[in-house]
């Protein structure tokens, strides 16, 4: 599948990271990808994106779309051409657009779940939640802040930042193929966020990842952002 270059803002972005026990990982994620280890731990997340003008590349805002949307990622390497790759794998996809839950997996890079989502956004305090058609159902509380977590594995802000900037290739499982979209964005720019609740039901499910084999790490977040999405070949 090979849709055109899409252009349009990233109005906020929100990166929700948690650490996790690689064989709980190495179950849910398909061949040829791995988890990817850092410092003896896979890393996994949520990434709460809120898209505006969305449209082919060239073509005039006022024909993009707007929407709400989620992606649970897993950092993965893979090997490609005799060297090792990485990005990340992304089960599953929920969307506020009627339009993205209609189409994925025929144009837009896999399958979307339609959800409902509630924002409040005030002072550098964001409230964001949503439920999906199938009953998932992700949260987050958290506030600007320019002090990065002191108890996060990477340490440091430019660690995490430089991390998720290499986890610009994501997968999406589409029938017995894997859709590759790439993100571009023309500045990259993270700050630290202060979280005081966050949950997800998809990385709760001890029937998935074994109680305490996933644990909150830090979260990121990335505002006023003009990018791109490129096709990229499937696997």
């Amino acid at each position: 599948m090979k849709i055109p270059t899409i252009h349009g803002y990233i109005d906020s972005r929100i990166l929700i990271n948690f650490t996790a026990d690689p064989k709980s990982v190495e179950k849910i994620i398909p061949f040829p990808f791995r988890p990817k280890i850092y410092k003896d731990k896979s890393i996994v997340g949520i990434c709460l994106i809120r898209l505006k003008d969305i449209k082919p590349k060239r073509f005039p805002d006022f024909v993009g779309v707007n929407s709400e949307n989620g992606a649970h990622r897993i950092a993965v390497e893979w090997d490609e051409d005799g060297e090792t790759k990485s990005g990340v794998y992304i089960p599953r996809r929920d969307t506020s657009l009627k339009l993205n839950a209609f189409v994925g997996g025929r144009i837009f890079p896999g399958k979307h779940y339609l959800a409902k989502f509630n924002v409040k956004e005030q002072n550098g305090n964001y409230h964001i939640d949503f439920k999906s058609s199938d009953d998932t159902e992700t949260s987050i509380d958290a506030t600007e802040t320019k002090v990065f977590n002191e108890n996060s594995i990477f340490e440091t802000l430019e660690n995490a930042s430089d991390f998720f900037e290499n986890g610009d290739l994501g997968y999406s499982p589409n029938k017995d193929k894997f859709d590759g979209l790439r993100l571009k964005v023309y500045k990259w720019e993270v700050k630290p966020l202060e979280v005081s609740n966050v949950k997800s039901s998809f990385f709760e499910n001890e029937e998935i990842f074994p109680k305490g084999s996933v644990t909150f790490d830090n979260a990121l977040l990335m505002t006023n952002i003009e990018h791109e999405w490129k096709s990229e070949k499937e696997k």
